[in-house]
């Protein structure tokens, strides 16, 4: 079963800066809330309905005698095959070895075993066996509710940056203030990976000052300039993006943060022609170039033509130097900086390749000089003056003091509102002491005529305490003083909306949500289902795509595709931009439509913009707007398996890879990872001479001629044979690179024959029941924020019984996970004396 895993040892953290969070962890006391009801699990009221009876033949045979024939041949205390004794084990006590029978179910639902070859039993006898055991073990779990080990959550990077934008109106960088975060059971939201070291504790106390300054408006000093390039392997050939406008060719589209009312300089760069030659294009004719706001052209400039021809040596380098930067006021805050090329209509350079076929970095487009970068330096200290409105003053700002008198007062109002979103509870005067004392500092030490406000200075320096504390960092939960060790409880309202809200959103709770939980209405079955359609209606659950799905599916792996530009010179940023946003908008569609997750193996349509059209072969799509697109029933484009992002993530930069293909449908629909591979098997020979390659098929039977790999390629190499009319980064083929014709030919141990994608999406559907286990184990694993163990087994069965009457709905399945136990209960620990 995935995600089964043993205990972990607590990480040992220290440090000078360590202390700051550990002084405030000690002062954390369990506080008793009212209990009534909190220690039942929040599915025993139905247990009835929550374990279907097992059923059976009156003449079959009991699990047992099933086990004795087929199994304990192998699996028996003397041979201990795999380290497993089934004659060993009691049928009788079930839970008593949980981890082991969910381990058999599993295997015996995929057909893995009894392994091919020996005697097996029919299919139904086997269903009946594995539904005799999740029986037993749901009843188990309902009898006795287990939620699993409990975790202590620091708010990973995109949790932190979503924070901040939601308590403070702010967009940030995170990648510029903090380290990537560790990820674990394939999730950076896992608390087992998301430690606290010394020096991650200095980057907190860095990014908390320069939050504080950016939400108010205050800039220390000059700020360094910074560089925004545009991929080298960009074609500028024609518009390639909707944040720019029609009629534009090229360049470059950025959200950026201007942090203050002020002055920038903006420094344009163009590509070079990478021979020595210098610019490329700025000898031929004059080209106009663009700089927009948000939509608006704030500056414009003609490059290139006779006057450029004419120049020479200093005077040519000064031109291009004068014609490329310029200076514009902006307001403070998030803008759409967009510049690019007005488009000519004129015809391509004779070339042998259709120009959507070329991929040269130095001669792309036809000629045309293409921007490189773009440098924006500002505001100057002198410059900055202090703010009276911006998104960020306007969210934080609940009151404005209108005399000296009024500063204290509206600054503890100012704090506490932002101290009760950023510790997702209420908060009391404890709470606010650390605060109100910096804010005290601040504004003592401010002021005059030369300095910034007092006001605004304590308010910083408040802020910055908010922002270090570890009832910000940190998910806190209690446990009530009279729950017994190792005994359920049910979490608080509170609690339960920041799970819901770091789930859904990867974010804070809003103000309805909150509210909702301070009443401890939350854990109603209807206001808690009504705050789910909520959550997701809302457009942070893009975060469920960004977050959830693109770790899931690899995503964000997408722009670091480096396919090998000998072979596979047509590959482009402009090809791994729309691989990225083909199926970043097919999951954010079964989300937003709330359709059937099984939609993702053979959904009849997909988003394509030409760029993508062109590459699957698909006619009648022109210009750079992603649209939906339907496909036939004999696409092979439906579904996951049919989209660029996966088929070249699981490819060799200069080769398909049936075994990464295999293993990636073993892993995410049948939800049976291969073991690791034998440290001492080679990798398949490289052969630079493409007409002396070998069929695919023929390279992997040397895998096949050990037989301890054997077991697992039989199944896995199959799997991607079936893909191999896909090239590694997607593209249709009929023959390989040595003229071959492919053979996409498939036939699975049980004997299940099929040819190419169309027929294996049949075979994946005859499996549905297998990717909706997967599915829904990676949907927990990540709601939870922790590895699962077999005590969540029963969990995800039941899951999924409810989510079938919603035809799999994909809300069906977040709603039985936000109502599962593990969700909603806690194991309760010993008390440190």
């Amino acid at each position: 079963m995935r995600g089964l895993v043993p205990p972990k040892r607590r990480r040992r953290e220290g440090g000078r800066r360590l202390a700051l969070i550990v002084a405030v962890l000690c002062f954390i006391v369990p506080i008793a809330h009212d209990l009534q009801g909190r220690g039942a699990s929040p599915q025993t009221a139905s247990a009835a309905q929550a374990v279907p009876p097992a059923t059976a033949a009156a003449d079959a045979p009991s699990p047992r005698a099933v086990f004795d024939k087929y199994c304990v041949t192998c699996h028996n205390q003397r041979m201990k095959t795999g380290g497993l004794a089934l004659d060993a084990l009691d049928l009788a006590q079930l839970s008593e070895h949980a981890e082991v029978w969910e381990k058999v179910v599993r295997k015996i639902r995929t057909g893995a075993m009894p392994p091919v070859g020996r005697p097996r039993p029919d299919k139904a006898l086997s269903e009946s066996v594995a539904s005799s055991l999740e029986a037993g073990l749901d009843r188990a779990a309902l009898e006795h509710p287990n939620p699993g080990r409990p975790t202590l959550h620091r708010l990973n990077r995109v949790e932190y940056r979503n924070a901040i934008r939601d308590m403070l109106a702010l967009e940030i960088d995170p990648a510029s203030l903090l380290p990537a975060d560790n990820a674990a059971y394939g999730f950076d939201n896992n608390a087992d990976a998301l430690s606290l070291s010394p020096a991650l504790t200095e980057r907190y106390l860095g990014a908390a000052a320069k939050i504080s300054q950016m939400a108010l408006g205050r800039v220390r000093g000059s700020p360094s300039p910074e560089t925004i390039f545009v991929p080298t392997d960009r074609n500028q050939g024609s518009r390639f993006s909707d944040d720019l406008p029609w009629g534009s060719r090229g360049g470059l589209a950025v959200h950026y943060y201007f942090p203050v009312d002020s002055e920038y300089l903006f420094e344009l760069r163009l590509k070079e022609d990478g021979a020595g030659g210098g610019i490329r294009g700025l000898t031929a004719e004059p080209h106009q170039l663009d700089v927009s706001l948000d939509h608006d052209r704030v500056w414009t400039s003609i490059i290139g033509g006779p006057e450029f021809a004419k120049a020479r040596g200093q005077e040519r380098t000064e031109k291009i130097l004068h014609a490329l930067r310029f200076r514009s006021s902006v307001k403070a805050g998030s803008h759409l900086v967009q510049m690019y090329f007005l488009q000519k209509t004129s015809s391509f350079l004779e070339d042998l390749f259709d120009p959507y076929l070329r991929r040269d970095p130095y001669r792309a487009g036809n000629g045309e000089p293409d921007l490189s970068s773009v440098t924006i330096i500002g505001p100057n200290a002198s410059d900055t003056v202090a703010m009276n409105d911006s998104s960020s003053r306007r969210q934080l700002f609940v009151c404005q003091p209108t005399s000296t008198a009024d500063e204290a007062p509206c600054a503890k109002k100012i704090i506490a509102a932002l101290a009760r979103r950023a510790y997702r509870r209420p908060v009391a005067d404890d709470d606010l002491q650390i605060p109100l004392a910096r804010y005290r500092d601040g504004a003592s030490k401010a002021g005059g005529k030369a300095g910034p406000p007092s006001f605004d200075s304590g308010l910083e320096l408040a802020m910055r305490s908010i922002l270090v504390s570890p009832k910000f960092l940190f998910r806190f939960e209690s446990q009530p003083e009279t729950a017994a060790p190792n005994t359920p409880y049910r979490i608080t309202d509170l609690e339960l909306a920041s799970r819901l809200s770091f789930f859904v959103w990867s974010s804070i709770p809003d103000d309805e949500l909150l509210t909702i939980a301070e009443r401890k209405t939350l854990h109603n079955p209807v206001v808690l289902d009504q705050q789910v359609r909520r959550l997701l209606a809302d457009p942070r659950s893009e975060a469920l795509v960004s977050n959830f799905a693109g770790q899931w599916l690899h995503i964000r792996n997408v722009s670091g595709f480096r396919p090998s530009p000998e072979l596979l010179f047509h590959f482009d940023d402009n090809l791994r931009q729309a691989f990225e946003r083909e199926t970043a908008l097919f999951f954010d569609s079964i989300i937003r439509e709330n359709r059937s997750v099984l939609d993702l193996l053979d959904a009849d349509y997909t988003f394509l913009n030409e760029r993508l059209a062109r590459h699957y072969g698909i006619p009648g799509v022109y210009g750079e707007r992603f649209r939906r697109v339907s496909l036939p029933s004999d696409s092979v484009r439906r579904g996951l398996l049919g989209q660029g992002s996966i088929l070249t993530d699981t490819s060799r930069a200069n080769r398909t890879s049936p075994v990464i293909r295999g293993k990636w449908i073993l892993e995410n629909i049948f939800g049976t990872p291969p073991p690791p591979p034998l440290a001492n098997v080679p990798e398949l020979k490289e052969e630079k001479n493409p007409a002396k390659v070998l069929p695919m098929r023929e390279q992997m039977a040397q895998h096949r001629a050990n037989p301890v790999c054997a077991s697992c390629h039989a199944q896995m190499d199959e799997l991607g044979f079936a893909l191999e009319n896909f090239d590694a980064i997607g593209e249709w083929r009929d023959s390989d690179a040595a003229g071959s014709p492919i053979d996409a030919s498939a036939k699975l141990p049980d004997g299940t024959k099929f040819t190419g994608p169309v027929e294996l999406r049949k075979v994946l559907l005859n499996h549905s029941d297998d990717f909706l286990t997967t599915l829904t184990d990676r949907l927990l694993t990540y709601a939870l924020g922790r590895g699962l163990e077999a005590a969540d087994v029963p969990a995800i069965r039941r899951i999924k019984r409810e989510a079938a009457r919603a035809n799999y709905r994909f809300a069906s399945l977040i709603q039985g996970i936000v109502a599962s136990t593990p969700f909603q209960m806690r194991m309760a620990q010993e008390r440190a004396n």
